[in-house]
């Protein structure tokens, strides 16, 4: 069991959920806040809810919500409901869930607090641009607030296209304790009534994102901090509801490398594109938990200490930039931690069809300290199965600098059966006066096409002999 929670929530009760749109594959950005709702559940002993925020009919997706649940699972992360396992909440898919939401209108509109809204978007837009001219906050100036009955049937009458909004309440403050941020306080009055229902039907985020979390009993909304003004609006529907507010944690957004927030069109930081290169889920877990979340353990963190590290309180208020840098960091970590058999079976698909179980292990243990990727392993793998047709500059240079002399000297000394590497190689250096990188290099380079790379005995081990002389014989004619 992990360690008590230090966290400003309750531990018997804590229920939180990931809430994503099938819009696109899903990017670091909301994978990060996947796993880090998934840890704050997982530490308190409580639950974490999958739900699918799919009312954009026309961009949601049914293969884009399968690649989430396949992406969700390869991070490490499975949740207590959603819309393929079900759970007391019945259904997880806002598509679904409409009766429900009109159920919840209703009671708004009983209660007085909704009214039909016949703006254009070109007439909200000149609103828009005529106060952020005269310096005010941008909000919906109430055009339609105040039609009468007889106003609202004529234009319902003539099929003007009507959507619904909330009466937002003058002189009122909205405040609430972000678990980030802190105390929060919000004028009603500079918030204007907004939007619930669009035009075509569907619910707005304010109103589907709050009443879903309140029906299925979420405790904590730990989320981006660009939906910090959402928040105020959320909590005066709830508040006109009845329903339950739950504490909110807004964390700092994850930028990219160009300094914006990651999102779907950074196309190289979506967790599907970097599983394909070839990245491990522990690496994205170690890197993604400490933008914007202080670990206390600086080294490698495997699931259980994940768990056990996270902390509410260590949330940081600072955006956080996405690193390359620190993901291949964490990568060679997590490379390092695979065992023997883990390794093989990750790197499996880049090596010979049919290769032997001894031969395998051998290439595993030569390269494994030199592979990031599968893709480093595919390089080694055709310098040891397969015939070496290629050099990199620096290596044509070593072999000519050699020169002739030194690898026929090579072809006599190595290339004999029953040849020791390193005996071999110490009399090359007494034979040609050749020491340090200028004997090591240059035979490095004629065996492998490079100069740098993993330990030269147990690659050379596994070339046949007669590759071993053919390699040599065309470094010696190189060299001329």
């Amino acid at each position: 069991m992990p360690p008590k929670s230090t966290d400003p929530v309750s531990t018997d009760s804590v229920v939180t959920r990931f809430a994503p749109s099938p819009t696109g594959y899903l990017h670091l950005g909301n994978a990060r806040t996947a796993l880090l709702n998934f840890l704050a559940a997982r530490k308190a002993g409580g639950r974490f809810i999958l739900r699918v925020e799919d009312t954009d009919e026309a961009r949601s997706n049914e293969d884009f919500m399968t690649a989430l649940f396949a992406d969700l699972h390869w991070l490490g992360i499975d949740w207590d409901e959603g819309p393929d396992i079900g759970g007391p909440h019945a259904i997880y898919r806002q598509q679904q869930r409409r009766a429900i939401y009109e159920e919840w209108l209703s009671r708004l509109d009983v209660a007085g607090l909704t009214y039909p809204c016949f703006c254009t978007p070109a007439e909200l837009n000149i609103q828009r641009k005529r106060q952020l001219a005269s310096g005010q906050p941008p909000r919906y100036a109430g055009t339609c607030r105040n039609l009468t009955q007889e106003e609202r049937a004529d234009r319902l009458v003539r099929g003007l296209p009507a959507a619904l909004r909330f009466r937002v309440p003058h002189g009122q403050v909205v405040q609430f304790v972000d678990l980030v941020h802190g105390e929060q306080r919000f004028n009603s009055d500079d918030i204007g009534d907004f939007i619930i229902r669009r035009t075509d039907g569907s619910t707005a985020f304010f109103f589907s994102n709050a009443v879903d979390d309140a029906l299925m009993d979420v405790t904590l909304v730990l989320r981006g901090d660009d939906h910090m003004t959402n928040t105020p609006r959320q909590i005066l529907l709830l508040q006109a509801l009845g329903l339950r507010i739950p504490q909110y944690a807004h964390v700092a957004l994850l930028l990219g490398m160009d300094g914006s927030p990651l999102s779907k069109r950074h196309g190289d930081t979506s967790l599907r594109e970097l599983r394909d290169r070839g990245y491990l889920p522990g690496a994205l877990r170690n890197h993604l938990v400490r933008l914007g979340h202080s670990c206390v353990t600086d080294g490698w963190l495997d699931d259980a200490a994940l768990i056990a590290d996270f902390d509410l309180t260590r949330l940081g208020r600072a955006a956080a930039k996405f690193d390359d840098a620190q993901l291949r960091h964490w990568q060679k970590e997590t490379v390092a931690h695979l065992s023997a058999e883990e390794f093989a079976d990750w790197i499996r698909s880049v090596l010979p069809q049919g290769l032997d179980a001894e031969h395998e292990a051998q290439f595993v243990a030569a390269v494994r300290g030199n592979v990031e990727l599968p893709s480093d392993a595919k390089v080694w793998a055709k310098v040891v199965f397969g015939k070496l047709d290629e050099f990199e500059p620096a290596a044509l240079a070593a072999i000519r600098e050699a020169g002739e002399t030194f690898f026929g000297e090579a072809l006599k000394l190595i290339g004999h059966p029953g040849a020791e590497f390193k005996p071999a190689v110490k009399a090359l250096g007494q034979a040609t006066g050749k020491k340090g990188p200028g004997l090591f290099m240059p035979l490095r380079a004629a065996l492998t096409g490079f100069t740098h790379g993993p330990e030269l005995a147990p690659m050379l081990a596994l070339l046949p002999l007669a590759e071993v002389q053919a390699r040599l014989e065309h470094a010696r004619r190189l060299a001329v």
